[in-house]
């Protein structure tokens, strides 16, 4: 070990004491490379390392502060500021995310579907940087019906029979073949399913008897669009985005759990914006941490900068229970084991009349309650109590 190296060492064990494990073990890295690339002296090396501990505990919170009510501060008032530019496209235009105030809505209230559920999915090591390979997956996984791969439909009422007019292009585009579309026309078993044989694109199916109802064969028509032919159901549309050296495949809609099973895909990094199906597949713990990344985004995307750790104690209280809870009176405001806490918030009136009804008792315990009742909040210097045992009237006349 050389002199300068091990004078690091001696200024490293020397802050040690005042940062946790993962703080020292992250500062002693990056000082280590910090003072091999820019050849920093000794001297400015300690001062680099005394000011990381001294902004570590800068960022300390104090005993007794009131976290919840800076956090909605802190995230309520730059959400008001946000522009009225809530939706962009994703690299091509047929790509809508919806963004702004109503995606920070739709996290905080805990929609069960994301108006715009968008799914990326990295790829293999093998297979990430092949185009070729890549559009293959992206076909396999794109949900495909045939009216994806329809040109028209004529109904003839006099015959009883449907055609179907297929559209090459669109044919090769998805991966599906003829004989694909006749045999699911097959499955249905409302008449005969042939091809054409003027047109190889064209599929004839010649009506049962029972079908033969003119407004039966309307519905038949719309019935027939719907038929599945392959892909993964809720994948409403893929496409191919170049991101450094590799390919990523980003699909409009959201299925992770069959995704996570298709050849070629790295399962580890597929993510979606549906914190629902995050938490059924991969946990609470992932949704949280989806909660945190999401709403950062949004706030990030209009320019907005919020501490993290405000985001992070959101996203805690809206999972800690193992299930995903809105911000509202169906969720964490709702459960508050406060009545007066619940009252303050909506349906005042109903809340102290269920209250009353079951008899429900309130331990004052928190801050909305303390305050209506014109008492000392347990926040701040609220939330000590000092005792004192005043001298008896026999140690005072000795």
């Amino acid at each position: 070990m050389s002199e300068k190296e091990r004078t690091i060492e001696e200024i490293l064990e020397r802050v040690k004491p005042y940062l946790t494990p993962q703080v020292y073990s992250e500062l002693s890295k990056k000082l280590r490379e910090a003072v091999e690339k820019y050849d920093l002296t000794p001297e400015v090396a300690e001062k680099i390392a005394w000011e990381v501990a001294r902004r570590y505990h800068v960022a300390f919170v104090e005993p007794g502060e009131a976290v919840g009510t800076i956090t909605a501060q802190s995230i309520g008032e730059p959400s008001t500021q946000m522009t009225l530019r809530v939706f962009h496209y994703a690299g091509v235009r047929e790509y809508n995310i919806t963004l702004g105030l109503p995606r920070l809505i739709e996290i905080v209230d805990a929609r069960k579907k994301p108006e715009t559920p968008i799914t990326e999915i990295y790829l293999a090591e093998d297979v990430k940087r092949d185009i070729e390979k890549a559009m293959e997956i992206a076909r396999r996984i794109e949900c495909t019906y045939v009216e994806n791969v329809t040109r028209e439909t004529q109904i003839s009422y006099e015959t009883g029979t449907i055609r179907i007019t297929l559209d090459p292009e669109m044919l090769d585009n998805k991966g599906v073949r003829v004989d694909q579309v006749v045999e699911a026309l097959r499955r249905l078993e409302i008449g005969s399913v042939d091809v054409s044989g003027e047109n190889p694109y064209e599929v004839v199916i010649t009506l049962s008897d029972e079908y033969l109802d003119p407004a039966r064969m309307e519905k038949l028509r719309t019935a027939i669009l719907q038929i599945y032919l392959k892909g993964i159901k809720g994948i409403r549309k893929t496409i191919i985005q170049r991101r450094g050296d590799e390919y990523v495949i980003i699909a409009e809609g959201s299925n992770m759990e069959e995704i996570m099973r298709v050849p070629g895909v790295d399962w580890r990094r597929v993510y979606t914006n549906d914190i629902h199906e995050i938490a059924r597949v991969l946990g609470i713990e992932a949704a949280r941490a989806a909660i945190i990344k999401e709403i950062y985004n949004v706030l990030s995307d209009q320019g907005l900068d919020v501490d993290i750790r405000h985001i992070m104690l959101l996203a805690d209280m809206m999972t800690w229970t193992g299930q995903i809870r809105q911000i509202g009176r169906m969720g964490i405001a709702g459960e508050k084991p406060s009545v007066l806490a619940r009252a303050t918030f909506e349906t005042t009136v109903q809340k102290l009349v269920e209250s009353a009804v079951t008899g429900e008792e309130d331990p004052l315990l928190g801050v909305t309650e303390n305050i209506i009742l014109g008492q000392l909040a347990p926040v701040g210097t609220g939330m000590v109590r000092v005792f004192m045992s005043l001298p008896t009237k026999r140690s005072e006349e000795e």
